[in-house]
């Protein structure tokens, strides 16, 4: 027989009564001290910081204040029988103010304490004020109070809905024509609700900074992860272009030199055999970084000779652009030289963004070791504004310095521009091992073909 499916409301309910036992009576006992306030919180950053170290017991010391309060209000109402003593009156006021302090540690305890005070003071009452005593009615307002701040909405709905169960029972128990069970049931009522929006909108606040900051920790590696393939693609090609260059090279040597020794040929027929498996792998491995709908370019990697076609297309955008270059100028690796056109590209396409109507410099400096680069723009002074940006760019550049072992630094000028410094290392080989390179090379070159001449 199969069962019958239960209604929504069934499940609501349901849900609402495992929700009552885990919050009340599962978790009464539990231990929960309050946490002193962040060193780093809103509300001390207005606090000298030769006081912050105490005012993070704030909280503390507010509560402690509403279980004075409590007592003084206890103590001080109207007699609550004929021939009270002051003795009795200090037991009975200091007991709502007990459970106002242990709020502190076992907030949900602390509740069931009040509320018990309460039945007692309500017993040996004989005044006016029934079932509610003035101190058992503030003790317990700020005990909900408390426990709402500390506890989730649900807690603090089932607190108050159980305060008001006892209410009508204790009134309907009662022989007194006069309550102030309304009255205390809005006035806790209005406390609760305002300290739960409070709190709900405070953890609202916290989530919602939380996942902006989760957010913009994934959108940075997403971006480091884009710029990463891209890097990847452009290397391919870089590198598929030398491979298989070196093994058409490695293919027509032996044809270029007459009667070659079987030594030589098998020598570079292995050298294109390992270039052709090299770019195959290479091709293989690299393919998984390439879209779908990407396209090998036609023409090479842009170098460092590209640079002036650059600067010419941004001129034509409005950016007043100049270009020093000092040094000796030489060929670098190609990867140097894509990877410096990049950055000097992204550097004038963030001058163009964030800088409209400003002017810019860039160095190209070919030192030895290496090559420097430093592109820096002035501050924006046409009509149009900047437009804003989430900082690819920048990350993108430190990509490719990081790849290549090199230095950069990223910020403000003085005079409100921006700078962008690089320094890109290139190994310098050695003169005496170049000529020893070259000597070898012309001896091998001029070595008979019979063999050793010694």
């Amino acid at each position: 027989m199969t069962e019958k499916p239960r209604s929504p409301e069934f499940h609501l309910a349901q849900n609402a009564l495992q929700g009552l036992r885990t919050d009340l009576f599962h978790d009464a006992f539990a231990y929960r001290p309050l946490p002193p306030l962040s060193a780093d919180a809103a509300p001390l950053q207005w606090v000298p910081k030769r006081l912050r170290r105490y005012a993070i017991w704030f909280p503390h010391a507010v509560v402690l204040a509403m279980a004075l309060l409590t007592f003084a209000v206890a103590y001080t109402e109207t007699p609550l029988g004929t021939g009270t003593s002051d003795l009795t009156k200090i037991i009975l006021g200091l007991g709502p103010a007990a459970a106002v302090a242990v709020t502190l540690v076992r907030p949900v305890l602390a509740w069931w304490l009040s509320l018990g005070l309460a039945l007692v003071t309500a017993a040996a009452g004989d005044g006016t004020d029934y079932p509610w005593t003035s101190g058992s009615l503030t003790g317990h307002t700020a005990v909900m109070v408390v426990v709402a701040a500390r506890t989730r909405p649900r807690t603090a709905a089932w607190l108050w809905v159980l305060t008001a169960v006892f209410s009508v029972v204790a009134e309907g128990a009662g022989s007194r024509y006069a309550t102030n069970t309304g009255p205390m049931l809005v006035f806790s009522g209005i406390c609760v609700a305002l300290v739960t929006l409070v709190t709900v909108n405070r953890n609202t606040r916290r989530e919602v900074a939380a996942e902006r900051t989760v957010t913009a920790v994934e959108r940075d590696k997403r971006t480091l992860l884009e710029e990463r393939t891209n890097i990847a693609r452009e290397l391919h090609d870089v590198v598929a272009h030398h491979m298989s260059v070196v093994a058409i090279q490695a293919e027509a040597a032996p044809y270029r030199v007459e009667n070659p020794p079987p030594e030589l040929e098998q020598a570079f027929a292995t050298i294109r055999e390992n270039a052709v498996i090299a770019l195959t792998e290479l091709r293989r491995v690299l393919g998984v970084v390439r879209a779908e709908d990407y396209e090998a370019p036609d023409a090479p990697q842009p170098t460092l000779a590209d640079i002036g076609r650059l600067l010419d297309n941004v001129r034509d955008t409005g950016l007043d652009v100049e270009k020093v270059v000092t040094g000796a100028v030489r060929e670098l690796p190609q990867g140097v030289e894509l990877s410096a056109y990049r950055i000097v590209q992204e550097a004038l396409s963030n001058s163009l963004r964030h800088a409209p109507g400003a002017t810019a410099r860039v160095e190209i400096g070919y030192v030895l070791g290496g090559l420097g680069l430093r592109i820096v723009n002035g501050p924006a002074t046409g009509l149009a504004k900047p437009s804003p940006g989430a900082g690819h760019g920048i990350t993108g550049m430190r990509e490719r310095v990081t790849m290549l072992d090199g230095e950069m630094t990223a910020e403000p000028t003085a005079d409100g521009g921006y700078e962008v410094t690089v320094f890109l290392p290139v190994p310098v080989e050695p003169p005496a091992a170049a000529d020893a390179t070259k000597t070898l090379s012309l001896a091998k070159h001029d070595k008979p073909a019979g063999g050793d001449t010694a």
